[in-house]
Formats: C-alpha cells, structure tokens, sequence
C-alpha cells in the first residue's frame, strides 16, 4: 500500500470516528439515546453480516460468547454510555474523554494482563490526563454525564484488550459485524425499559441514521481493519489521536458548540499523550504481556 493511499485512509477513518459524535447528538433530536444507539448497531451490524456471509461465523459456544462479551463493552457500553452523557455535557467533551482510551488501555494493561510499558508511554498517560483536567478548566466538579463517558472510555479500553486476546481467532470483519449485533440488541432491550422509545422520521433523521449506520459503523470499521491487516498496526494506532481533534471541529461546525482555549490546550495535550503511547521511535515500542499475548507468550509491537 503506497503512503499516500495509507495517509488517505487514515484521515478518513479518524474522520468517521470523530463525525459520529456531533452526528449523534444530532439523531438524539429525533430518538433516546439507547434506541437511537440500537438501531444503528443492530442495521450495521445485519448488513454487514450479510456481506461478509460466506466467511467462517464464530465457531462453539465459547467463540459465540466471546463476540457477545465484545459487543456488550464494545457497542452496547461505549456508544450507549457516551451518547447517554451528551444529555448533560458536548459532543466535543465527550469525544475528548473518549481520546484517553489508548491512555487507558496502558493502564488497565499494565494493572490487570501483566503489561510491561516503557517510559516514554507512561509521560503520554501523565500528559493525557492532564489535557482532560485541562480541557474541564481544572473544575474538580464531576457531573454525570462526565462519569459516564468515562465509563464508556473504560469499555473501550477492555474490548480493545480483549480483542487483542481473542482477535487472532476471528475474522475480523466477521466479529465487527456479530459485535454490533450483539450490542445492539442489548441496547434495544435497555431502551425499551428506560427510555419512552420513539423515533421521529423525517429526511434529516433518516439521513442521520443512515451516516451513522452506513459511514460511522460499516465503512468505518472495514477501513480500519483493513488499515489494520495491510500496515503496521502500531503506526496506524498512533494517529488515534486525529478522533478527538475531528470530534471538536465537527462539533464546531455543525454544532456550533463553542470552544474554549482550555479546551484546545487540552485537546492538544492528550493528542499529545496518545501519540507518545503509541508512537514507535527508532528501535520500536515494545510490550511484554502475559495473559493477552499468545500461548508462547512472546513480545509483541504494539
């Protein structure tokens, strides 16, 4: 893959990552938050089940049960929690929360799988968190739509390790696809017990959903993963930290949420501590890991 065709699909796939906030909170105006989440999931993840049909589906019960785990933390806790917190805080807020998952994959690596970081990773997990008090105004006040977009960052950060434990037993598309399904059922089941389910159809909320499901799931997913399978994963990872600029300047501009310098000065120091997470150097950036790793339990470049 040339590194123009690489550059490209990179700023398109960050691009996706970031949109999806300020394009949800736009869909939140026609459908709850956990409907809205549910129905795009559940269309994603049948569509693209259907094109990728003739690969392997998971295989016994405890592939199915994997998939099914991925999907709850994946789909169902990270999207149903972040969009739930734009009730009280933005979509620029919370796309900037969502920017520390890689700080927090180094953590929760490190604490609960035997992860071994270099220096280096551990001064981008300081900077990281020092951008969010930052981008907040050093506002020790926590509200509950904070607390629970970080909620949803810590789902993130477990399915990533997860699917760095059991990806390689998987077709990558095939788990996307049967990830979103399951959590998408199970954010329709949550809906129909707390939210007054109703969606609003008109051109712009169907052409909302139709982004979401269409770009910010099914497109998003297969670029990345083909990023993924055709590049260095490492490298590619390292530009993660375009999702909360592109969700900040989307929020802006369709929007119109204001931006604060702090929350500039913020943003710019966790995309700061993400690239020294994930950036390589010279010699590379290596992590011992124990149960995440394979049977041989050998280093792996991440």
């Amino acid at each position: 893959m040339s590194k123009i065709r690489y550059a490209v699909l990179v700023i398109v796939t960050t691009f996706l990552m970031g949109v999806a906030f300020p394009v949800g909170k736009m869909g939140m105006a026609y459908a709850p938050p956990f409907l809205l989440m549910g129905i795009r999931y559940v269309l994603a993840g049948g569509l693209l089940a259907a094109i990728v049909a003739k690969k392997p589906r998971p295989r016994g019960m405890k592939q199915w049960l994997q998939a099914g785990t991925v999907g709850l933390l994946q789909s169902a806790g990270v999207m149903g929690l972040v969009y739930y917190s734009m009730n009280w805080i933005s979509s620029s807020q919370s796309s900037i929360i969502m920017g520390t998952n890689p700080l927090l994959v180094i953590i929760l690596g490190s604490l609960l799988t035997g992860a071994v970081y270099r220096a280096r990773q551990w001064l981008g997990v300081t900077v990281g968190f020092i951008g969010v008090a930052i981008t907040f105004g050093f506002q020790l006040e926590v509200n509950i739509g904070s607390i629970l977009c970080f909620a949803g960052a810590l789902c993130f950060a477990a399915a990533t390790l997860l699917i760095k434990r059991w990806g390689p037993t998987f077709d990558m598309n095939v788990l996307a696809a049967y990830q979103m399904l399951a959590g998408g059922f199970a954010l329709l089941i949550i809906s129909l017990f707390t939210e007054h389910a109703g969606f609003v159809v008109n051109g712009r909320s169907l052409t909302v959903l139709l982004w979401l499901i269409i770009m910010c799931s099914i497109v998003q997913f297969s670029l990345w993963f083909y990023l993924l399978r055709n590049g260095d994963p490492a490298k590619t990872s390292a530009f993660l930290f375009l999702v909360p600029f592109f969700g900040v300047l989307t929020s802006w501009l369709l929007l119109g949420e204001s931006m604060e310098w702090y929350v500039a000065a913020g943003g710019v120091l966790i995309c700061v501590g993400v690239f020294l997470v994930n950036w390589e150097g010279k010699t590379g950036s290596y992590v011992q890991t124990s149960r995440i790793s394979s049977p041989e339990h050998v280093k792996r470049s991440y």
